[in-house]
């Protein structure tokens, strides 16, 4: 008997998922934005066309937040926010790569959902 779970999603796929969460530490909307454009019309790649709308509305979000803390920097508070912002990229993408490279489906959980 095999304890392993086999994913419905293909290794191609995963890693380009695995790709997708990932790139957004450095690159941020720009890879998710591609991958999405890419593939939304193909039925066949739903599975990554989801993971990459969840990395690119993770992304909008994450801009959006800096935008806060720039603006908010001006009362002298934003700055606070630089290293939680850049940290919570970092791990939630990580998480992120982790779960699409296993082939599950993952949900950011601080994230703004525009592009559905």
């Amino acid at each position: 008997m095999n304890d392993q779970v086999q994913s419905a999603a293909p290794q191609e796929d995963r890693t380009i998922a695995l790709i997708t969460h990932l790139s957004g530490i450095i690159a941020s909307f720009i890879v998710p934005l591609i991958i999405w454009l890419i593939n939304k019309d193909k039925p066949e790649k739903s599975w990554i066309t989801g993971q990459a709308k969840e990395a690119l509305n993770f992304q909008i979000t994450i801009i959006l937040a800096w935008f806060v803390a720039i603006v908010l920097s001006f009362i002298a508070i934003g700055f606070l926010l630089y290293p939680v912002i850049w940290i919570g990229n970092l791990v939630f993408c990580i998480l992120a790569g982790v779960a699409s490279n296993k082939g599950e489906d993952y949900r950011y959980p601080v994230s703004i959902r525009l592009i559905s």
